[in-house]
């Protein structure tokens, strides 16, 4: 950084700080500044009548000024929003010295810049809720020029910081200028805070399981691959956390959830990225017909907790996540939306019938895949409104337990919102010989080359030779769920710093945001 070409705006920003010590004002203090409100307290609480802010000490960054001779107006932004602040040269400057007024606060202070304010609320003689300024404090001072958002008649965003590879590279500048960011992040909090206070009202324990893994287990995808210097051995990053907490299941607990932090080297697009947090949870003595109905009514709560109803915009569509939804097996849901009944056929007539369809498929793929790859041509883009697809062949299911009806099937479901997979569950397998044997089944797949293909975890299998009771089980993207919940239609947008290429000039940026 140090060698790039500094724009003219930011020589003068440094001749200011410079300037600002010369002076004696340190532009980075380190005392604690005693801050007593925000600005929408302010906003919602100040009533005129009352007189109270009348000692109000806040703090935020410089978003507009007008300077008007010996007075001026301004707006501060702290971490709750904008409220307009009143300096009069003579109320921060009370003696002969006027330098914090006509030196600092004119000249030296900039867009951007964090300053503290004392002072008190009052309402202008046009009806504008503002501080009036009795000391001025210098903050931080900011080196480099923020985007101006620009703004018509009516409110809307004409000319923004909008470019999704500079507003996702610098997450922090897309945070100061555009607010509505925020509130995306703020309603992801409250997303997992009300999953949790829902799992543990269930009874059911938070816990933590390994990121780092000797085998990648509990999903089909590609892992990351890392090395630990002291034993001399290869791990891989979680790419679920599945098998870990069918082991907290084995060890007695009647129901355990994580927020995991897993990684899969796989492709990147809208809905992709190769860090992702998942929920999972285990309950004992539940299987996949209770859990859509735990999820059904997880979904409408946190739908009324963010919304105050259960319908949602997302994109073109209205989403109604009220419980009660739709429950088609997948060979049904192929037979409805493809037109053609895949019961029974083996690993060949699936390959012609992906042909027939004009469905592409790689040579390594088995049956679970063809499968897949047919359900996702041509029923996937059908399912808006929340839709269980249940009860999937053997083949797509190597952890789930056998349908208790149809032998070639499992109790397995995925949840379906807007055309793709919000959730994944099972009634899951705990017989120790099948489980192997699907085990060993994934490794023949692996051997033809599918590199997504299981491995076998035998310590696994040793846990459920002790006995694991009949269990439910749930996986759930955070991040899509956030964008359903939130209407984003890229998981960019829910993550604060989504993985992106590496930068290859600052040039290109400078130029980009307006600093040259």
């Amino acid at each position: 950084m140090a060698n790039i070409e500094l724009s003219e705006q930011e020589v003068i920003r440094r001749e200011s700080l410079t300037k600002l010590r010369e002076l004696g004002i340190n532009p980075y203090p380190a005392p604690l500044y005693p801050v007593n409100t925000t600005a929408k307290e302010i906003e919602a609480g100040y009533d005129p009548e009352k007189g109270n802010f009348q000692d109000v000490c806040l703090a935020g960054r410089i978003m507009s000024r007008r300077i008007m001779g010996a007075a001026s107006f301004g707006e501060i932004q702290d971490s709750t929003g904008r409220i307009q602040v009143y300096v009069k040269r003579d109320e921060i400057c009370p003696e002969e010295d006027k330098t914090m007024y006509n030196t600092v606060w004119k000249k030296l202070l900039d867009i951007g810049d964090i300053v503290g304010i004392k002072g008190f609320a009052f309402i202008t003689q046009t009806g504008q809720l503002s501080v009036h300024v009795k000391e001025l404090t210098v903050l931080s001072k900011s080196l480099r020029v923020l985007p101006i958002v620009k703004t018509d008649a009516d409110g809307k965003v004409y000319d923004g910081f909008s470019d999704p590879e500079l507003r996702y590279r610098q997450r922090y500048v897309d945070l100061i200028v555009n607010p509505q960011v925020r509130d995306v992040f703020v309603q992801r909090a409250q997303i997992v805070s009300t999953m949790r206070e829902y799992f543990n009202e269930a009874g059911c324990l938070e816990v933590e399981t390994p990121i780092l893994q000797s085998i990648p287990g509990g999903a089909t995808a590609r892992p990351f691959i890392t090395h630990h210097n002291a034993l001399d051995i290869d791990l891989y990053m979680r790419i679920a956390n599945e098998l870990y907490l069918k082991r907290l299941i084995v060890g007695g607990y009647s129901g355990v959830y994580e927020f995991a932090k897993d990684f899969r080297n796989e492709g990147m697009d809208k809905t992709h990225n190769p860090e992702f947090t998942c929920m999972e949870i285990y309950v004992a003595y539940k299987d996949y017909i209770w859990m859509m109905e735990f999820v059904e009514k997880m979904l409408e709560k946190i739908s009324l907790k963010l919304h105050g109803t259960t319908k949602v915009k997302i994109g073109e569509n209205e989403v109604d996540f009220k419980a009660g939804y739709r429950r088609l097996p997948i060979l049904e849901a192929i037979k409805e939306y493809a037109g053609v009944d895949l019961a029974g056929m083996n690993q060949e007539q699936l390959r012609e019938t992906c042909k027939k369809l004009n469905v592409e498929f790689e040579p390594s793929m088995g049956e679970g895949k063809l499968i897949d790859a047919i359900f996702g041509a041509y029923v996937e883009d059908h399912l808006i409104q929340p839709t269980f697809i249940i009860d999937y062949p053997v083949s797509m299911s190597p952890l789930t337990k056998r349908h208790r009806v149809d032998p070639t099937l499992t109790e397995r479901f995925e949840l379906f919102v807007c055309g793709k997979e919000l959730a994944n569950a099972y009634s899951e397998l705990n017989d120790p010989i099948d489980q192997l044997e699907r085990f060993e089944e994934q490794a023949a797949l692996k051997s033809h080359g599918d590199d997504e293909a299981m491995f076998i975890d035998y310590d696994f299998v040793r846990a459920l030779e002790y006995g694991m009771p009949p269990t439910s089980g749930l996986g759930m993207g955070i991040d899509r769920l956030t964008m359903f919940m939130t209407g984003q239609t890229t998981i960019q947008d829910v993550l604060f710093f989504p993985q992106m290429r590496p930068e290859k000039t600052l040039k290109k940026e400078e130029k980009a945001t307006g600093e040259a």
